[in-house]
Order: structure tokens, then C-alpha cells, then sequence
């Protein structure tokens, strides 16, 4: 089992930018894929952010430019940087930790974040 605490969300006005953190525990090691999605009032989920074990990364059109996702081992804590924040990223964020080739996906409870016109 990971677990997956985040961090960070909050209120932030367009054009702004905010931080987001994931805290994880338990089995990582059993993981190759961290990532971020996010899902939007009435829409589906949809991850938004992939990095890597090997550090490869992967951004939904719709963020690519604007956000960025690292990891940092030591503190076993991943990183959703996101800058020119826009109305349309309002959404609860999640943390997402997977092993797809083992059928691992494990999701943290989500973090909102809202952003003002």
C-alpha cells in the first residue's frame, strides 16, 4: 500500500501561481509513475502531470508551459509547480502514485485549488 498526502491548494488569483505537494509513505518502491490530476465541478479526472521513475515526464496539452512536476527521493515528496494559473485549472488536484504494469494506482484525497478571474 502508498499513501498520498497533499498539500498546497488554496485560492490564488488568474495569473498567479501556487505549489503543490504530495507527501508519500508506505510500499514506493513498488512504484514507477508519479503524477497529478485533477478534476474539475460535474467533469472526469484526468492526470495532467506524469514523471517518471526514470525521470521522463509527460503534460496534458492544456498545462504544458505552465506547470512542472518534479520529485524529490530524499523527502519521498512530488512537486506540482504552477505558474499563469487560469480560471479553467480550478479544480481539486490529486497526487497519483502507479505501477500500471503491476496494476498499482493509488490516489491521495485532493487538494482544491481555485483560481479568480
Amino acid at each position: 500500500q502508498v499513501q498520498l498526502v497533499e498539500s498546497g491548494g488554496g485560492l490564488v488569483q488568474a495569473g498567479g501561481s501556487l505549489r503543490l505537494s504530495c507527501a508519500a509513505s508506505g510500499s514506493i518502491r513498488s512504484i514507477n509513475a508519479w503524477g497529478w490530476g485533477r478534476q474539475a465541478l460535474g467533469k472526469q479526472r484526468d492526470l495532467v502531470a506524469v514523471v517518471s521513475s526514470g525521470g521522463g515526464t509527460f503534460y496534458a496539452d492544456s498545462v504544458k508551459g505552465r506547470f512542472t512536476i518534479s520529485r524529490d527521493n530524499a523527502k519521498k515528496t512530488v512537486y506540482l509547480e504552477m505558474t499563469s494559473l487560469k480560471p479553467e485549472d480550478t479544480a481539486v488536484y490529486y497526487c497519483n502514485a502507479a505501477n500500471r504494469l503491476f496494476g498499482l494506482d493509488y490516489w491521495g484525497q485532493g487538494t482544491q485549488v481555485t483560481v479568480s478571474s
